[in-house]
């Protein structure tokens, strides 16, 4: 199998990240893998938002330390993103793309559509301690 992560950065601290789709030569479907090299980051936490109604948000917030790996494993949903200098909108539609934040990036999700599934793998357990929930609080934090 041929590992071909091609990345694109979307602004400062994320990067939308091409996971390699193995098709069945049979027809049987396709297969993604996401191994040690495809992120920067262990995986220590995996957890997945779904039934989001499509009036509904989530996230509305960025960390000090956690990187997060998102990808719509079903249906589709859009990422607010902003870094306190630049911002930018990622429509996630696709089960072998992903989107990586990192530590420092203001992020938003929303536009679920019916049926969408958000996977997140992230770089370490829930800790309170880590999240920024004011976007006041997280402009002061990146300094703009």
């Amino acid at each position: 199998m041929e590992k071909n992560y091609i990345r694109r950065i979307m602004i400062q601290g994320t990067e939308l990240i091409d996971i390699p789709k193995i098709s069945d030569e049979e027809g049987r479907g396709n297969l993604s893998v996401i191994e040690k090299d495809s992120i920067p980051f262990k995986i220590k936490r995996v957890y997945y938002l779904y039934d989001v109604p499509s009036d509904a948000y989530r996230g509305g917030h960025a960390h000090k330390d956690l990187s997060q790996f998102l990808i719509a494993l079903s249906g589709s949903f859009e990422v607010v993103l902003d870094n306190g200098f630049e911002k930018t909108k990622v429509m996630l539609n696709k089960p072998n793309k992903g989107l990586l934040i990192k530590k420092g990036v203001w992020r938003e999700l929303e536009n679920f559509s019916s049926g969408a599934v958000c996977l997140v793998l992230a770089s370490d357990v829930f800790d309170e301690e880590d999240y920024i929930r004011s976007y006041n609080d997280f402009k002061l934090f990146v300094g703009s």
